[in-house]
């Protein structure tokens, strides 16, 4: 195995700090990680990636996207350029998702089977198939440090037949992909380099928004020991205090000495507020998508809310200001709000580097923060 995963300490609310080893290095946790869906975090270089933030390491795990690479330039490619860190050139830790959920969102162009899920490309129309096993084949091509297990997310809403039935389908697909893996993981591309060190792969809870589901999901994926449970189908329109129970009631049966990866979330309040739960891990591709619609998150002035602040309004338009006068990023440090909205209002390619960069720096500040109070 390539992964080891330590609790260092825990609060009386259930959050924990820990340590995360993987192949290409360790993760502090409770984390987020910012999503590279084509590997690239849009708009920000990895070297900006590996020192943002007001500590200066940057992010430590990113993701990207098994669907999108897949299709474009495909896994084959990437694994003849040694993997995704090589193709990319980044050294650190990395995930992929399983190309379940992108599947799930292309409903009028997919149809589910036991099997799995035939689909047609949303760049040209080609047809293709995910099973659990190609879903493995392609993320060991790619060869993140950490690889999901094939699912499918419920819509929402969904009824409790619908749900319980797709759970299934889920649960099975789990137990194929992880026989396929244990099977083909020593194809990674860094496998020999890496001293013999594989993959890890990741089990997914479902369960939609059902907490009785939610338990037999987290209680059926556990006994097909993964060495670490994501919980995914959250996050896709339900109101905040449902994914909150959804996540309370599912890391109530998950295993105390394994990381949690709560998939697609959120607000920087979110994910405060999920760490101080228990949850080790978190995506979302909101700081990067936000701050390419000209959205910049800040901390109200004396106090701890968050502010999101529409750097487009006219009433920026002489303000000398930095986004956040409590905030070291570099961006923070250097530009005005002024020439932040002349940026977005002009069109330049600058205004989403910048504009990412800070919104980024802001989740990675949460979570180091967050850190620091777990101890």
């Amino acid at each position: 195995m390539g992964l080891r995963f330590e609790v260092l300490k825990t609060s009386d609310a259930g959050g924990r700090r820990g340590m995360l080893s993987l192949p290409h290095g360790e993760v502090q946790t409770p984390v987020f990680m910012p999503v590279g869906t084509a590997a690239t975090v849009k708009a920000v270089p990895q070297d900006v990636l590996e020192t943002n933030g007001a500590s200066g390491v940057g992010a430590r795990i990113i993701l990207a996207n098994t669907y999108h690479l897949y299709l474009r330039p495909g896994h084959e490619l990437v694994r003849r350029m040694g993997g995704v860190h090589k193709f990319m050139g980044w050294d650190r830790p990395m995930l992929t998702d399983s190309g379940g959920f992108q599947v799930f969102s292309l409903s009028k162009l997919r149809k589910i089977s036991q099997e799995g899920v035939e689909f047609r490309s949303h760049l040209d129309g080609s047809k293709h198939f995910f099973s659990p096993e190609h879903s493995m084949d392609v993320q060991i091509a790619l060869g993140a440090d950490i690889a999901m297990a094939f699912d499918e997310c419920v819509e929402t809403p969904a009824t409790w037949e619908r749900t319980k039935q797709s759970m299934g389908l889920t649960h099975a697909w789990a137990a194929r992909s992880k026989e396929r893996f244990e099977a083909e993981k020593e194809r990674v591309p860094w496998f020999e380099e890496r001293g013999g060190q594989t993959q890890n792969l990741f089990g997914i809870v479902q369960g939609g928004m059902y907490a009785a589901l939610r338990k037999e999901s987290a209680e059926r994926l556990v006994e097909m020991e993964f060495p670490g449970y994501a919980i995914g189908g959250l996050a896709v329109g339900e109101p905040r205090e449902v994914t909150r129970e959804m996540i309370a009631r599912t890391l109530e049966v998950l295993p105390k000495d394994k990381p949690v990866y709560v998939m697609g979330v959120g607000y920087p309040d979110e994910i405060e507020e999920y760490a101080k739960m228990g949850v080790d891990m978190m995506d979302c591709v909101l700081p990067t998508r936000a701050a390419r619609h000209g959205l910049l998150f800040m901390r109200e002035p004396g106090s701890s809310s968050v502010v999101r602040m529409n750097i487009k309004k006219k009433e920026y338009a002489e303000d000398q200001r930095p986004i956040d006068e409590s905030c070291t990023c570099r961006v923070c440090a250097r530009y005005t709000r002024a020439y932040l909205r002349h940026l977005y209002s002009s069109g330049e390619a600058l205004s989403a580097v910048l504009n990412s960069i800070h919104n980024l720096a802001f989740y990675l500040d949460t979570m180091e923060r967050v850190r620091g109070e777990l101890g």
